[in-house]
């Protein structure tokens, strides 16, 4: 039974990942980010994206699940 518990989340958290990544277009590139800003947005900027980030991801052409802008009224 703990065997079957165990085989059943394996299969479950596969599933996800290979959903996510088809989503965010990562196996139809051959680096993981286009430039620096590309990975530092990734790691850091994604929570509060800034009208600088949308012009630099629009003029580099990144790539990846679209984290919409919204600007502050």
């Amino acid at each position: 039974m703990r065997k079957l518990v165990i085989l059943s989340l394996f299969c479950l958290i596969f599933a996800g990942c290979g959903h996510m990544s088809d989503q965010s277009e990562f196996w139809q590139h051959e680096t993981m980010y286009k430039s620096w800003d590309h990975m530092w947005f990734s790691w850091n900027g994604y929570k509060n994206p800034t009208g600088e980030t949308l012009k630099k991801s629009q003029e580099q052409g990144w790539w990846g699940i679209e984290i919409p802008y919204i600007p502050a009224e």
